[in-house]
């Protein structure tokens, strides 16, 4: 196996509103539209909750408790919230020369033991496929090691997420040794920045140690800038501010030492010395932006080093329409410069148009971009994947999404030339 093979694809099936199959091919950009209640957070946030099964050592094949934000129980994840349920879930990652890795696991639900534990798994490297098949018996509901066949053997197999343990499958098991703990190293670092940031506090302390993530809800992003000044440094503070004057020409922000380890967020005036005003004190709209600014500027001053994918739900939330089209870009610009990768939510057709522009200018591929509608039909949820040519145009689009503009001023046409008629 040679370098790093970014994450390719993750796919669903009898997941929450989605009854069949649905996969997701991740571009540099993806994008994930739709009505509300239609099943696009559902989409995104698989990621997160994917990503417990993987990088973890809990016995659990999928393991909530840590996740922060929206915290399910297991049955709210099987479509129809059945107790008895399982869902049917998978990764699989690409390298350069075509070569494929991939798991793919079935998890059962046992509601009278309150557990789940993985039924079915295929995992594969290339050529070679292993197959894994939970046979009932005495340890059936064990924490510990319970029995599978595969490869045509029956073997106790231990499990740690939603792969067996490395060791046991290399001594117990014909095939690919190593290669559970080869998909967890290849899985990306996820990232989640959820749909409410969290209301800056008037004083807050800085933190005692760096953060590379601002959190599900921003919440650190306040913190990262403290760090920074308090280190004597500065350059994070300075990204930010350039990276503000294009989002709110004639302001800086800065964090202020009050003493007792004790910081204060204020926005200054770049053209009244006199006008200062505290963060908590502006819009909405600055709020809930200031941490996908902090988190940008945070990875021009000090890149990840592993590969990240970054989940924002709805990042215009509250903002102006103009300022949608610039988030794009800033998310065109950190594609471009980092091994950062994005998953976005979003309601928003200025951020959808200014990708499509962008890649008819020549500055976005078009295959980086990946767009997807979640649609319904029939009581379930579909993915349904809209593509982007060279010049921008879509090869599909769903009556009445994004035509409100247009809706309007038709009626709002219609109805001033009644008035007209009616006044003669």
């Amino acid at each position: 196996m040679g370098a790093y093979m970014p994450l390719d694809r993750f796919f669903l099936e009898n997941y929450r509103c989605f009854r069949e199959r649905q996969e997701v091919e991740l571009g540099k950009i993806t994008v994930v539209l739709g009505r509300n209640n239609a099943g696009k957070s559902a989409v995104v946030r698989a990621l997160p909750l994917l990503s417990t099964g993987i990088r973890t050592d809990s016995p659990y094949p999928l393991d909530l408790d840590p996740i922060q934000g929206f915290a399910p129980s297991f049955t709210d994840l099987i479509h129809g919230s059945s107790p008895h349920g399982r869902i049917h879930v998978g990764v699989s990652f690409r390298a350069e020369d075509g070569e494929v890795l991939g798991v793919d696991a079935e998890i059962q639900n046992i509601a009278d033991r309150g557990m789940q534990l993985v039924s079915a798994l295929e995992i594969s490297c290339g050529s070679d496929v292993e197959k894994f098949s939970w046979i009932p018996g005495p340890d059936a509901y064990s924490s510990e090691r319970r029995t599978y066949r595969a490869g045509g053997k029956v073997t106790q197999l231990t499990f740690r997420g939603m792969l067996p343990d490395g060791a046991d499958w290399a001594d117990s098991v014909d095939g690919v040794d190593g290669i559970s703990r080869k998909i967890r190293e290849e899985f990306d670092e996820i990232r989640y920045l959820g749909p409410f940031r969290k209301t800056p506090d008037r004083f807050f302390r800085a933190p005692a140690r760096g953060s590379g993530s601002v959190g599900y809800r921003g919440e650190k992003a306040l913190g990262m800038l403290a760090a920074d000044e308090m280190r004597g440094r500065g350059h994070l503070g300075r990204e930010v501010n350039r990276l503000l004057e294009g989002m709110l020409p004639g302001w800086r922000i800065a964090v202020t030492d009050v003493g007792a380890g004790m910081y204060v967020p204020r926005l200054y005036s770049t053209n009244d010395p006199d006008l200062i005003v505290h963060i908590d004190d502006v819009g909405t709209g600055v709020v809930q932006f200031l941490p996908i600014l902090v988190q940008r500027a945070s990875d021009v001053v000090e890149p990840p080093t592993n590969p990240v994918i970054e989940i924002v739900e709805e990042p215009e939330l509250h903002l102006h329409p103009s300022a949608h089209a610039s988030i794009a870009d800033l998310y065109i610009d950190a594609v471009q410069a980092s091994s950062v990768r994005f998953l976005v939510e979003t309601h928003s057709e200025n951020f959808l148009l200014r990708l499509r522009r962008r890649v008819a200018e020549g500055r976005l591929s078009p295959a980086d971009l990946r767009v997807y509608f979640v649609e319904q039909k029939e009581g379930a949820a579909f993915l349904r994947k809209i593509k982007v040519d060279t010049l921008g145009n879509i090869d599909y689009w769903p009556a009445g999404i994004f035509a409100e503009d247009f809706e309007e001023t038709r009626a709002l046409a219609d109805a001033q030339a009644n008035r007209v008629d009616d006044a003669g």
